[in-house]
């Protein structure tokens, strides 16, 4: 496969998406992203009330990051993507939207080639006391910790032909960051 043009930083709400993908996007000059951000308002309520998301609430809100995604990509800008991706077909969503469609239509009826996102997964991996414990650190954020469990029931952790590295979460910062980096040479 050829070089990475973005990178989705994935894994379980607490595993450390944002700060790795902040921390990368700064070494390597790449525009970075956090999926929560981009979240509609129903679904942070719903979470904040501790319900679990359904591929309803969640379709719409990937097919918004494949499109930032696709856009950022076809300028020339390289990506870093936070976001849970906790199940294969989301993770075919960002790559490819909705419909797996490479193509386009404009105005004219004419269909014209997308640029490809060729993206590197890094999961982020962990186990449920060391996350369950961050999630209680952690202060103001929408997510309910009794979410966590939903989270790794859902998980389908990457696999081939996905294109992926997984990264324990019980390394440090600058070793799970010089991981990802030595793997994009």
């Amino acid at each position: 496969m050829a070089a990475p043009n973005a990178l989705l930083v994935m894994g379980v709400s607490g595993s450390g998406k944002s700060t790795i993908g902040t921390l990368l996007a700064s070494q390597l000059g790449w525009k970075f992203y956090d999926a929560d951000d981009y979240h509609p308002e129903e679904n942070r309520m719903k979470m904040g009330k501790g319900i679990p998301l359904n591929d309803q609430d969640r379709i719409p809100w990937l097919c918004n990051l494949h499109d930032i995604l696709q856009r950022d990509v076809a300028s020339g800008q390289h990506v870093i993507l936070a976001c849970s991706a906790l199940k294969k077909v989301y993770r075919d969503i960002l790559i490819q939207g909705k419909d797996g469609a490479p193509l386009k239509c404009d105005e004219s009826g004419k269909e014209e080639k997308l640029a490809e996102v060729k993206l590197l997964v890094v999961h982020l991996t962990g186990s449920f006391e060391v996350i369950s414990g961050r999630l209680l650190k952690r202060k103001g954020h929408f997510m309910s910790p009794e979410l966590l469990q939903s989270q790794f029931d859902t998980l389908e952790p990457p696999s081939a032909p996905e294109n992926f590295i997984q990264i324990s979460v019980d390394k440090n910062l600058s070793e799970i960051i010089a991981t990802i980096i030595e793997t994009l040479k």
